[in-house]
């Protein structure tokens, strides 16, 4: 990651002052239950479902799961990307 991150800074990549390029997101290759994509500090992509609530209970639990990056360059802290509402949805 370092690498990758010092790569960029060499090429003139600076991606702090980068606009994150969210619009590559294949949302058709997410788990049907997938709400967000994101990117975490170490470059890895993950889905972020919605929460399973345990019946009985009063608490909550989703698991990230594994996604590609759909290369992306931008800050990942701010990648988070909510799936897009299709009509007839909600």
């Amino acid at each position: 990651m370092a690498a990758n991150l010092r790569r960029r800074q060499i090429m003139g990549n600076d991606i702090k002052n980068k606009e994150p390029s969210l619009t590559n997101i294949d949302w058709k290759q997410a788990p049907k239950n997938a709400r967000w994509w994101a990117m975490d500090k170490d470059g890895e992509a993950h889905w972020f479902c919605v929460p399973d609530v345990a019946a009985f209970t009063d608490f909550w639990f989703s698991e990230p799961k594994p996604a590609p990056t759909f290369n992306f360059d931008g800050d990942w802290s701010q990648s988070l990307t909510e799936r897009p509402v299709k009509l007839g949805d909600k």
